[in-house]
């Protein structure tokens, strides 16, 4: 009791069931001066401590796979009591620690006693950032330059910024599209996670084609006209609503258009011709909608102007009707009605096709007879019935 009275820290390890003298049975209960002399000064051996059979096994350090070997003076210096000796692994290890202390001091974290160079398994998926797929194979300096282990960035583009074939314009967050199992499958889900549901031929489409800028910052414009303007062929002229004509399914596909809206119904034979026969070009509305435009007037030669439908029809060219008497100021009567057309409507008749004089003299003044000494009111001795007979009434 005298003893541990000065020696309270021997007091503390026997209270304590710790140290050397806590731990070891024998010692533990057995009286002090059984194994210590006592006081024959400091430089003298009152320990009687035998290192050949000492069991370390006793302390609060048990010797394990290398440490077998150690020699004790490696450990324990000779100006400090035995008790005092460090049991970190860093108190001993500073000195050739490869670290530099970047990754704390709980070296058997990832080392163990038999061998240092032998790293433990270490399990990741304790870690915020679970190594599946293709990361399980990746050495740890690809991701933890310089042994940095604490603050290291788990977004994907910190690591793949060099690979990122997007040139950074689609952001961060490459998870949103693409996954560890499989970086060349794309995940996205444009249907449901956009309010642009991709159909058809756009499902084909490179996410490049249209989204050009920043993917996150970008607001893209979801009608047709929006992607397809430059290299649309018809210049604008047909507006903007390009899904009234097209659908995606395919762009030249299907073309349902309604032509009965346009100023041109398309009526008759004309239901039967092909787009091409009158549309030269894709821009459509440089088509010109006059009959001449598209049927050569070889016969009439313009005498009647270019608004063919007075006399045709769409049904058949060749189907057509005129109602001299209802349609113009000029009846035919008598033998007018047996006349054709040409012999009135010459192209030397008027400057203006179509509008002729009504008066005989017009057309009969080279097969008049009278030389012009009579005038030109004809009608006042003639009718329309013939020539040859004078109207008797009037004579």
């Amino acid at each position: 009791r005298l003893c541990l009275d000065c020696h309270k820290k021997v007091a503390a390890d026997r209270e304590g069931k710790q140290g050397l003298h806590g731990r070891r049975p024998d010692t533990a209960n057995e009286k002090c001066n059984h194994c210590h002399t006592e006081h024959k000064g400091r430089d003298a051996d009152i320990v009687q401590f035998d290192r050949e059979t000492f069991d370390h096994g006793f302390t609060d350090f048990r010797l394990n796979g290398a440490h077998r070997t150690v020699r004790c003076e490696e450990c324990h210096r000779s100006d400090v009591a035995y008790r005092e000796a460090p049991h970190s692994c860093i108190d001993c290890h500073k000195t050739d620690e490869p670290h530099k202390g970047r990754l704390g001091k709980k070296c058997d974290d990832c080392h163990n006693e038999d061998v240092w160079p032998n790293v433990k398994p270490f399990d990741h998926s304790q870690t915020k950032f679970k190594l599946v797929s293709a990361h399980k194979k990746v050495d740890c300096k690809a991701c933890h330059a310089g042994e940095r282990y604490e603050g290291v960035s788990t977004v994907c583009s910190e690591c793949h910024q060099l690979q990122d074939v997007h040139g950074g314009r689609y952001g961060k967050k490459c998870e949103d599209c693409h996954r560890p199992e499989k970086w060349d499958v794309i995940t996205f889900d444009h249907d449901r996670e956009t309010e642009f549901a991709l159909r058809g031929e756009h499902k084909q489409v490179k996410c490049d084609d249209c989204h050009k800028d920043d993917l996150y910052r970008e607001e893209l414009a979801t009608n047709c006209f929006s992607c397809h303007e430059k290299n649309g062929p018809h210049k604008g002229q047909l507006g903007k609503k390009c899904e009234n004509c097209h659908n995606e399914t395919g762009w030249r596909q299907k073309v349902d258009f309604d032509h009965d809206k346009t100023e041109f119904p398309l009526i008759g034979l004309h239901s039967l011709v092909l787009c091409e026969e009158c549309h030269q070009t894709q821009a459509f509305k440089d088509s010109p909608s006059k009959c001449s435009s598209c049927h050569d007037d070889s016969y009439h030669q313009k005498r009647f102007g270019n608004d063919c439908t007075k006399c045709h029809k769409p049904n058949g060219w060749n189907l057509w009707r005129f109602d001299h008497d209802r349609q113009t100021k000029f009846s035919h009567t008598g033998a007018h009605k047996k006349v054709k057309c040409h012999k009135c409507h010459r192209l030397d008749a008027s400057s203006e096709p179509v509008k002729l004089s009504r008066t005989c003299y017009f057309c009969h003044s080279k097969d008049e007879p009278h030389y012009g000494l009579l005038g030109k009111t004809c009608d006042l001795c003639h009718t329309t019935d013939t020539f040859k007979i004078l109207n008797a009434l009037r004579r």
